[in-house]
């Protein structure tokens, strides 16, 4: 018998199932997935500060750099601790609201993750295809407004994700075999009809994805039809989007990897160990790809270490 859960009063839980049950290796997972987090917020936090206090980098360019690192920190804050509390307290449970609450932040910062590489991408085909027009094109009210339409259209697309959620009753099996509350498993739990739900997710991911991955091909088809044109500073003119193109193809390639393996598998295990690539490992490598890359975040890294 199925039992929604709101009329529980709050009392039942869902269980956190992680990557392992064996207690010798949960010491291992802490450590790994705390280093990596700690990484994390550290770098994606020096990139925020480098350009806040640079004013050379107070550019569109840079401005959405901050953004996507700022991102990066929330994406993983919101799985993150939670697990590592979980292996800490031994213990695996989280509250049907926490779940709740932790799918549309995830959804939330996953969106704007997405829609973030879009608009840098946009950024970069205006400063290579038209520099003459750059700073009439980029000014500080477009660049405030692509971020205030990236946060609604995500909070939008997440708050609709989670109410559907919500309306789903579910069985006694609460186990999701993740380390974090994802919306297809917690569908998968639901004893309810869940056509409406599977509909509008791929709905969501279709549309948001086929928009944003068209733009940036699009972006850099004109990049690349540009660059060939030029007669002399190829590479330099290249150079400027060799982070982000590095960044893109990571977070997508990775994503894609994840729906493939999961896929392919059928297994829900798989399919959380594939998804610490894009919601770990990627927010925690892009404060390397783009400063090892960038002189002018290296100088301003340089600037702020000496000032303190």
């Amino acid at each position: 018998m199925c039992n929604n859960l709101e009329l529980f009063d709050g009392e039942e839980e869902f269980l956190l199932l992680g990557f392992s049950e064996e207690p010798e290796i949960q010491p291992l997972i802490f450590g790994l997935f705390l280093c990596m987090y700690l990484i994390t917020v550290f770098g994606n936090l020096l990139i925020i500060l480098a350009v806040s206090s640079d004013p050379h980098l107070h550019t569109p360019m840079y401005f959405f750099l901050s953004n996507l690192s700022f991102v990066d920190i929330c994406f993983t804050s919101t799985t993150i601790p939670k697990m590592l509390w979980n292996i800490q307290a031994q213990n695996k449970a989280i509250t049907y609201e926490g779940c709740i609450i932790q799918m549309y932040f995830f959804i939330l910062f996953v969106c704007l993750d997405d829609f973030l590489l879009t608009v840098m991408a946009y950024d970069r085909f205006v400063a290579i295809c038209h520099p003459l027009h750059y700073t009439v094109i980029m000014h500080s009210q477009l660049c405030g407004l692509l971020m205030l339409v990236s946060w609604m259209m995500s909070a939008l697309n997440s708050l609709i994700q989670s109410l559907m959620v919500l309306q789903l009753s579910f069985c006694t099996d609460l186990e999701i075999p993740h380390f974090f509350c994802e919306i297809n498993q917690m569908v998968r739990l639901a004893c309810s009809d869940t056509f409406f739900n599977d509909m509008f997710f791929y709905f969501a991911t279709g549309m948001f994805g086929f928009l944003t991955l068209t733009g940036i091909l699009y972006s850099y088809s004109k990049i690349v039809s540009s660059i060939r044109g030029i007669s002399s500073g190829k590479y330099k003119a290249f150079s400027t989007c060799a982070s982000h193109l590095s960044v893109v193809s990571l977070f997508y390639c990775t994503m894609l990897g994840v729906y493939l393996s999961s896929a392919g598998t059928h297994s829900s295990r798989s399919s959380a160990t594939a998804s610490v690539m894009y919601t770990v490992v990627t927010p925690m490598l892009n404060p390397f790809i783009y400063s090892l890359r960038n002189k002018d975040i290296k100088r301003a890294l340089k600037a702020f270490f000496v000032k303190w």
